[in-house]
């Protein structure tokens, strides 16, 4: 299995199940997929709680002489949904594969629920149990159903019951639309219907903190909605995400902070509000300008 592959799959060694899929729903798999269903609204950042979810400092990445993040520092509270905008190339894919460590950094630090997680002595696999990732290219088993894809991990990584976690994947893919497509293989679905197995899958680890990456990118307009329309019902859930998006207004509308990023920096950060409509940075309105 590639890196890629164990990260999406959630792949680690055995741990307990992790009870905060989506903030106020308590862990409850049922709560999140009911997301689904709802629309979004604007939400304020949470600014009590007892220590970031995710807390980057200084982070920096280079392939050979090209530097691709430099000084990248970052924080995330539980329920916060940030959203990273900028130019292809601009280093989100990379920063949401160094989070998801299936890339080591070559500086600073990357803190997850209180812990050195960028310390070379840590298994990512421990840490992919506990954070989800979801790529633009689905990243499904080919060989494996859409059922059997959702419960790997619960499975061989959490140590649920074959029963209970194929019932836990089932009210997943019900609420997501995809009850019928259970046991077919992935090439026999749709690119959107791909993207929503995927978001099943990376839900049913119970994931605290979701890492999406331009999940939209490779899908057909029409049908860029419908994966929204569940990221959007996570986000009003409470459950906590950084994700990569070209998607400004899903980003205006279900975002807490937005970071623009250019060339490998995090250039401006603040509010939808601040960000997407009255931003400092000369370079972040000449962006703006051609996306909007």
């Amino acid at each position: 299995m590639t890196a890629a592959g164990e990260a999406a799959a959630g792949g680690g060694a055995n741990r307990q199940p992790v009870n905060d899929v989506a903030g106020s729903s308590g862990g409850d798999p049922n709560a999140a997929g009911e997301a689904a269903a709802g629309g979004g609204a604007n939400r304020q950042p949470v600014s009590a709680g007892p220590s970031p979810v995710l807390e980057v400092r200084g982070l920096r990445k280079a392939y050979a002489e090209r530097v691709v993040l430099a000084d990248i520092s970052l924080s995330v509270q539980p329920h916060d949904v940030v959203c990273l905008i900028g130019a292809s190339g601009s280093g989100k894919s990379t920063l949401l594969r160094c989070l998801n460590l299936l890339e080591q950094i070559d500086d600073g630090v990357i803190r997850f629920e209180g812990r050195e997680i960028s310390d070379p002595r840590v298994d990512p696999r421990e840490v992919r149990a506990r954070m989800g990732m979801v790529f633009q290219a689905y990243n499904l088993f080919p060989h494996l159903s859409v059922l059997d894809n959702c419960t790997l991990a619960p499975r061989r990584v959490h140590g649920l019951a074959r029963a209970e976690a194929e019932q836990q994947a089932r009210e997943l893919l019900a609420r997501f639309g995809l009850a019928d497509q259970a046991g077919k293989h992935p090439d026999r679905l749709s690119g959107g219907q791909q993207q929503r197995a995927a978001l099943v899958r990376a839900l049913c680890t119970r994931p605290r903190l979701l890492l999406l990456d331009e999940i939209t990118a490779a899908l057909d307009p029409e049908l860029v909605g419908e994966v929204l329309t569940i990221v959007r019902g996570l986000a009003e859930r409470g459950t906590t995400m950084v994700l990569a998006t070209h998607e400004m207004g899903f980003a205006r509308e279900v975002a807490t902070s937005v970071c623009f990023l250019h060339g490998g920096r995090i250039l401006e950060e603040g509010s939808p509000a601040q960000v997407l409509t009255d931003p400092r940075e000369e370079r972040t309105r000449q962006f703006l300008r051609r996306v909007l």
